[in-house]
């Protein structure tokens, strides 16, 4: 924060965006790591970030920046070799909103939350960016900092490994 900066309108600011997006990054962050506690931590550092970088941020690009560090972060702990060897699969159904009660449809969504987890890091931050998030693929790109065919590939091989996984586990291979 820079000297002279009105403190009080930068914390009513940061709050804001703290209660708007603290879900949709907390969210972002379990679905990335699979782990309710280290997802906490990365949802902290990202508004730790925010908090020392926010009037870096271009105002109506927030939640893109946010979701920008939050991949970051993520890929941070992704690299470290003893996350690797966390098993995948934990209860994904804890932090998704439920529409109803319909146990057939919460089993798949289960399903589908399973199979995303085994796609590779780059198919799966995409997919999670574009049908969780709802951006588009430019401002993937732009997140991402990765041209545009690329984010469309992404997507398509990613549809295309999803449908393999979903008919596997369908069929119990």
């Amino acid at each position: 924060m820079e000297a002279g900066q009105n403190t009080s309108g930068y914390n009513e600011q940061f709050e804001r965006l703290y209660a708007e997006y603290a879900d949709d990054v907390l969210r972002m962050a379990y679905f990335y790591l699979a782990d309710k506690h280290k997802a906490e931590d990365v949802c902290q550092d990202v508004f730790v970030k925010l908090y020392t970088h926010g009037a870096t941020i271009t105002p109506g690009r927030e939640k893109a920046w946010l979701l920008r560090v939050t991949v970051n972060c993520c890929r941070d702990l992704w690299r470290g070799a003893w996350l690797k060897r966390v098993v995948l699969g934990a209860p994904t159904l804890e932090l998704i909103p439920s529409e109803d009660d319909d146990i057939e449809k919460r089993e798949e969504k289960a399903e589908l939350m399973r199979a995303i987890q085994k796609l590779p890091t780059a198919f799966r931050e995409t997919v999670l960016l574009h049908y969780y998030q709802g951006f588009g693929i430019a401002e993937i790109a732009q997140m991402l900092d990765l041209p545009e065919g690329t984010i469309s590939s992404r997507l398509s091989r990613a549809r295309k490994k999803l449908e393999i996984l979903l008919k596997e586990e369908a069929t119990g291979e």
